[in-house]
């Protein structure tokens, strides 16, 4: 029996120059939390230390981690299979960790016990105006240029070899649960979104999406942003810095988020995200097709490529 984890913590992956992935998360939105000759640390507007490192090194992702809702928790999750002892974290914010190698070789963490740094301030705060809704009175919309604002990494997604055997893996140890199963046929499915099981309690509609590709390797990391005005802004900050875009803007119709996706310097692909559905336990599972999981409500189609 595993824990129930809270939530994604962060994302870890090599790159040969730290200056250049700098450069290209600091325009993403990301802050830089700390930095030394071989690591970088990158963390949002919320109060986590850091949900983004960088380690010098070959260009490839290097893992993932989730957040324990106690040390507690680490306990259990240390006395099953593959399980490191736990250990104490140095890098910014401390805390403790379990490590674990999924079927697929993907470096896995839990961590609790990290210590907040507080939260930066919002630097666009921008009340859009419906028709049936009008809070925004008395003062023009006045957005702003230069990147977006990261709140904080909403989720990642991972190609495994085997997706029912990966499915199992994760919903064993951590707790979560289906959103939304892609499936091929009545008997085949290739991929489902999960989310955190935190009971009555609201959460993103995936944490996690895994999709059986049958080869194992990083598609995309997705960084939630402070709202559609700073997205928008963000976009048209990459663009004039010449980054390569992806795909976007447009919203999914799986989650419902707008989204825009754009690679950094060593081709891995991050997402912006705003706008997403929240789901709790009186949400059921539900199974979709290839080509709902591919549809977007609006804005332009998949290009072929996507993802890492």
């Amino acid at each position: 029996m595993g824990i129930r984890v809270a939530d994604i913590a962060y994302v870890r992956f090599h790159a040969p120059d730290l200056d250049q992935m700098e450069a290209f998360l600091t325009d993403f939105g990301l802050v830089r939390s700390h930095r030394t000759d071989d690591a970088l640390y990158m963390r949002g507007a919320g109060d986590e230390p850091f949900i983004h490192v960088t380690h010098k090194g070959d260009a490839g992702f290097a893992g993932i981690a989730f957040l324990a809702q106690s040390v507690a928790d680490l306990e259990v999750l240390a006395t099953m299979p593959g399980a490191s002892a736990i250990e104490d974290i140095d890098e910014p914010g401390g805390g403790k960790r379990v490590r674990f190698t999924d079927p697929n070789g993907h470096k896995v963490e839990v961590v609790a016990g990290r210590d907040s740094v507080g939260a930066l301030a919002l630097r666009r705060a921008t009340p859009s105006n419906s028709f049936d809704a009008r809070p925004r009175i008395g003062a023009p919309l006045r957005s702003g240029d230069g990147p977006a604002q990261v709140m904080r990494l909403g989720h990642c997604v991972l190609n495994v070899v085997d997706f029912a055997a990966s499915e199992a893996w994760y919903k064993e140890r951590f707790g979560l649960v289906t959103s939304d199963e892609i499936a091929i046929d009545d008997t085949t499915s290739i991929g489902a979104f999960m989310r955190c099981d935190l009971g009555a309690t609201h959460v993103d509609h995936h944490t996690l999406f895994l999709v059986g590709t049958g080869e194992a390797g990083f598609n995309h990391a997705a960084f939630e942003v402070a709202n559609i005005d700073d997205l928008m802004a963000g976009n048209t900050h990459l663009q004039s810095k010449g980054y390569t875009h992806e795909w976007g803007v447009g919203r999914h119709i799986l989650g419902s988020q707008i989204f825009d996706y754009w690679r950094d310097p060593w081709g891995h692909t991050v997402e912006h995200w705003t706008d997403g559905d929240l789901f709790n336990n009186e949400t059921p599972p539900n199974k979709q097709g290839l080509d709902t999981l591919l549809g977007v409500q609006w804005g332009p189609p998949p290009p072929p490529t996507l993802g890492s």
